[in-house]
């Protein structure tokens, strides 16, 4: 079974990267991943989802942590409720959110590309809850905020300096799955009319489709990377609590 999943994920990507390094003369040569970075309008629309990236992660986890951790607290009847809202960014398509979005936001928001930020942070509220959920379920949340109420904890000395370098993997996971929603989101940046990442290499395959192939596996190998870190990490940090070497 491993096999033929494995089959099923590499066999596509390895056809991408042989299309991707073809040369015109019937060669091979991985020249294209080198000149990716010189690529016309490249640098723009990287810098720009990076920075949406890193906006998003902030406004996601600011909104989200807090928001998990007084639930699980103090309003575990509603767990089941709230689970089913943040299923609705996946429920309303794109398109039925941006065209919302377009028609309420103030007009000084909607000269600014941030107003992605606002949207991608929605979009990726499903995701980074249950990251969070999963890792608030791990945790003895009760005794963890109790003892540290015992010792004259306040609310934010337990949230910064008890539960959150406990939650280390779970707010990992939501900030790699935030980025890779930002790095693949085509609709929404581009009915607002802005070259981010996804939309540079629809833009640019019209003109060479090897390059934008060789981007997008770029992409897929980086985020496989930050994964494979937080699963390292994850892995270190138990061997750490459990005493192994």
């Amino acid at each position: 079974m491993l096999l033929l999943v494995g089959a099923y994920f590499l066999i596509p990507l390895y056809a991408a990267a042989a299309f991707a390094m073809e040369t015109p003369d019937g060669g091979v040569s991985a020249d294209v991943f080198a000149g990716i970075p010189s690529q016309e309008g490249f640098a723009d629309a990287f810098g720009l989802s990076v920075n949406l990236a890193l906006v998003t992660i902030v406004i996601t986890l600011a909104l989200m942590i807090p928001t998990a951790v007084y639930v699980h607290l103090r309003l575990p009847r509603v767990q089941r409720l709230f689970e089913g809202i943040t299923l609705l960014p996946i429920v309303i398509p794109p398109v039925v959110l941006i065209v919302g979005v377009l028609q309420v936001a103030p007009g000084s928001l909607k000269g600014t590309p941030y107003l992605l930020a606002l949207e991608y942070a929605v979009l990726a509220m499903p995701f980074a809850y249950r990251s969070l959920d999963s890792g608030l379920r791990a945790l003895s949340l009760k005794t963890l905020v109790e003892a540290s109420t015992s010792l004259g904890g306040g609310w934010f000395t337990t949230l910064f300096r008890v539960l959150l370098p406990n939650l280390r993997s779970a707010v990992l996971s939501a900030t790699i799955l935030t980025i890779a929603l930002v790095l693949g989101e085509y609709t929404m940046a581009s009915l607002d009319q802005y070259e981010t990442f996804p939309v540079w290499m629809v833009v640019f395959s019209q003109d060479d489709a090897h390059v934008s192939v060789a981007v997008s596996l770029l992409s897929l190998v980086v985020v496989w990377l930050l994964l494979l870190g937080i699963s390292l990490i994850d892995r270190r940090r138990g061997r750490t609590t459990t005493g192994e070497p």
